[in-house]
């Protein structure tokens, strides 16, 4: 039986006749999505490496002045989290494109939305969270202080859904055309912009002895935002792509 099949059977099998409801849609994504991802752990190992070889570099390659590191520490770490985003947005919809367990999804009872978020809520979490948990390990390179390392975690748990959230739209809407990793990169930069400005603002603010709330105030404002619309976006995007 394949996946798409046993996804099928797996959503058709909900007892009762009321459509399953959101909270169920997203967590039965979820939990799949997350089976899948740990059974390929070498992709997942990919991509941290790819963050961690990234950020370590940059040190080796500008001075050792500690006031010269401190100032490029932000940028460099928040850049190469949206980098080692960017890399894993192609695993989040293709695979299931390719084997019709994204069709199964859309005609399921479920609200395609619900399962949409399931999905990009599993790409944070073997993407978004590790990078925001290792950050401060990393971020001691840059001779950081402790209140920086602090606000960098934070901006980073703050920023990385909002990544992953801007990333799945993009995704989405290059579902099977050619060349589709070079066009997914045009769209989601751009998006990603601001949220880069005010993660590495809020530890610049910082270290300048200002205070980080504004910046953090405003990725927590564009993390609701996407929280609420970024779904429906998706879920249109790949009713499109279905076609």
């Amino acid at each position: 039986m394949t996946s798409a099949s046993r996804l099928s059977a797996a959503v058709a099998g909900i007892s009762g006749v009321e459509p399953p409801s959101v909270g169920g849609a997203i967590v039965f994504a979820l939990r799949r999505d997350l089976r899948v991802a740990l059974r390929s752990r070498a992709e997942l190992g990919v991509e941290l490496l790819f963050y961690v070889i990234v950020v370590s570099l940059f040190p080796l390659a500008a001075s050792p002045s500690r006031a010269v590191l401190s100032t490029l520490g932000p940028g460099v770490l928040w850049t190469s989290a949206l980098l080692a985003s960017l890399l894993a947005l192609p695993r989040l919809f293709a695979a299931d494109f390719a084997d019709g367990t994204l069709e199964q999804m859309a005609l399921a009872r479920g609200p395609l939305a619900a399962y949409a978020s399931g999905k990009m809520l599993a790409h944070w979490l073997t993407t978004g969270l590790p990078v925001a948990v290792l950050a401060p390990l990393l971020g001691a390179q840059y001779a950081l202080d402790g209140v920086a390392l602090a606000l960098l975690a934070a901006s980073l748990l703050i920023g990385t859904p909002i990544l992953s959230l801007l990333g799945a739209i993009g995704a989405a809407l290059t579902l099977g055309t050619r060349g589709g990793g070079s066009l997914l990169a045009l769209l989601v930069l751009p998006l990603y912009a601001p949220v880069l400005i005010f993660g590495a603002g809020a530890v610049d603010a910082a270290r300048a002895g200002l205070s980080a709330a504004p910046q953090l105030s405003l990725l927590a404002a564009g993390l609701l935002l996407a929280v609420v619309a970024v779904p429906f976006a998706v879920a249109a995007a790949v009713r499109i792509a279905l076609d």
